[in-house]
């Protein structure tokens, strides 16, 4: 009897053990590797960039040899349509991500676009589901949407807490990315939680099937490292059903992108000033990070990124550049002073140029007159002016970069009495208001006041404005933005998101760029300075709501 015992336990010891084993093997049945873990052999990247390394295929780039645009890895072994793929990934910086069902962007080697499973640095857009070169963000994490023929996601309900989901990624480690397309429906998972659930009804722009790649991102350098990648093909749902495995589609199955989400991205650079003013004020980091993720979701062909603390240390951060926004700081230690050559070459290819705020303000003489030249207009010194005040702008011109606003009131440091291009040259008002007359009473001083200004008692000021140059570049100068809860209404964040698309010679939606107002929390985020104690979303909206 003891014998029996013993080996009941042995054998219910040996079960236990095993079970874990079982169900792991049950759960990669009809997975099939497509890295060898030693050759980059069925794969297609750039050698600058791509090798394998410790099992892993390794994608990076340094600031001595930097990528101008997305550069891809593409895997050649088929076109999958109904699959299910796993990857594990871990991150070193900045973003990347896993391309399934997507395309080859004509003329363009190792670029690539369609469905993009995303991997991000901070995990802000970690478990998105993304459309490279096409529609953006085509859910958030936790978000259940449906995409309709209208190619915008409506989030029809949740899949779980974003924050929560959050938790559950190593941003320093391993993960697992398990991603799940079959028909119009796509799941996504990060280490077995859902982070994603899309149904795509949009029949124009969806994707049967298409090429797996693996990206490295533009911008600050990078590394991202992909192991384990693993591919079972399904049966395809409905009449037609393929066999498992065969990697084709029917041509006559195939949905292929319209012509212009194969337009090429134009890549826009925002250079964020260092650390100014209190809480909530000069947050040239945060809305600069905000003012590229409106963009970057829009869906429009553009790839915004991000310097902060000044103008970028990397050589390259502005190669392929086709517009530059500077929000920062001005006068003598604008960020743009020691680089007025290096611009002024950029220029003269036709890049944008957008000042936001303080950073329309350079000395007077030489950088004066060629920020003039470049945007229209800019503070001089002893000349303009920069009180605060509620600004009414109850009537907008007809030009690219209103499209989709309405009249709008607000409080901000709205500076005024510009030096302009003679005759304004090249330059649209965009923003104009009467100033209240106390705003013409400052002293005698730099930026309190003037003469010329007190004798402009009712008239109007131009607050924004936009120029085409005579080469065809294009300018905008905007003087607010001290306050960062302005970007939290729709008009104020719609002229700037329209104007930063057209000075990178994009063209403007009928509604204007679009993008969700923000919350509470995307307003607070990544600001330099802390919070005061007790000032939370109460007392934000406060100072928001008026305005809105």
């Amino acid at each position: 009897m003891k014998g029996l015992a013993k080996f009941l336990c042995l054998s219910t010891l040996a079960l236990l053990v095993l079970m874990p084993l079982a169900a792991a093997a049950a759960e990669d049945e009809g997975f099939g590797p497509i890295f060898d873990g030693k050759t980059l052999k069925g794969w297609d990247g750039n050698p600058k960039f791509w090798r394998v390394e410790d099992g892993c295929i390794v994608g990076e780039t340094t600031a001595e040899n930097p990528t101008p645009g997305n550069t891809f890895i593409i895997w050649r072994g088929g076109k999958p349509a109904d699959l299910e793929l796993k990857v594990d990934f871990r991150l070193r910086n900045h973003n990347s991500g896993i391309q399934f069902r997507s395309f080859e962007v004509p003329k363009e080697k190792w670029v690539v676009g369609g469905y993009q499973s995303d991997i991000e640095g901070t995990g802000q857009f970690s478990g998105i589901l993304y459309e490279e070169r096409a529609r953006g963000i085509l859910a958030g994490r936790g978000e259940k949407t449906v995409i309709g023929e209208d190619h915008k996601p409506k989030v029809v309900g949740q899949v779980g807490d974003p924050k929560e989901l959050f938790s559950k990624i190593d941003l320093k480690g391993w993960n697992e990315y398990h991603i799940i397309a079959q028909g119009n429906h796509i799941i996504q998972k990060i280490n077995g939680q859902t982070m994603v659930d899309v149904t795509d009804e949009d029949t124009k722009m969806r994707r049967a099937d298409g090429i797996i790649a693996l990206q490295l991102h533009a911008g600050p350098p990078m590394k991202v490292e992909f192991r384990n990648v693993r591919l079972k093909e399904l049966k395809k749902e409905g009449p037609g059903a393929r066999g498992q495995g065969s990697g084709k589609t029917p041509a006559s199955e195939r949905l292929t992108p319209s012509p212009s989400s194969l337009a090429p991205r134009k890549k826009i650079v925002l250079i964020a000033g260092p650390p100014s003013h209190g809480y909530a004020s000069h947050e040239h980091n945060a809305g600069c990070l905000l003012l590229a993720k409106w963009l970057n979701e829009s869906g429009l062909p553009v790839e915004a990124v991000v310097y902060r603390n000044g103008w970028p240390k990397e050589p390259n951060a502005l190669d392929g550049a086709d517009a530059i926004v500077i929000f920062s700081d001005g006068g003598g230690g604008h960020p743009i002073m020691p680089h007025l050559g290096e611009v002024g070459k950029l220029m003269q290819k036709g890049v944008g140029l957008a000042c936001l705020h303080y950073a329309v303000e350079v000395p007077k003489g030489k950088a004066g007159d060629l920020l003039k030249d470049w945007t229209g207009g800019y503070f001089e010194t002893f000349w303009s002016v920069n009180p605060f005040w509620v600004a009414d702008f109850k009537k907008l011109p007809e030009h690219p970069i209103t499209r989709g606003v309405k009249p709008f009131k607000i409080n901000d440091e709205w500076y005024y009495h510009m030096r302009f291009m003679d005759d304004m040259e090249g330059v649209t008002p965009i923003l104009t208001d009467v100033p209240p007359d106390s705003t013409h009473e400052g002293r005698d001083d730099a930026h309190g006041g003037n003469p010329t200004v007190r004798a402009r008692k009712g008239m109007p000021e131009h607050v924004a404005w936009a120029r085409v140059r005579p080469d065809g570049g294009r300018g905008f100068g905007f003087t607010g933005g001290h306050f960062h809860w302005s970007w939290g209404n729709d008009g104020f964040r719609t002229v700037v998101l329209n104007a930063i698309a057209w000075v990178a010679k994009v063209e403007i939606p009928e509604g204007g760029v679009p993008s969700k107002t923000p919350t509470f929390e995307e307003l607070q985020a990544n600001q330099d300075k802390p919070a005061p104690k007790d000032f939370g979303p109460e007392q934000a909206q406060k100072l928001i709501e008026p305005w809105r």
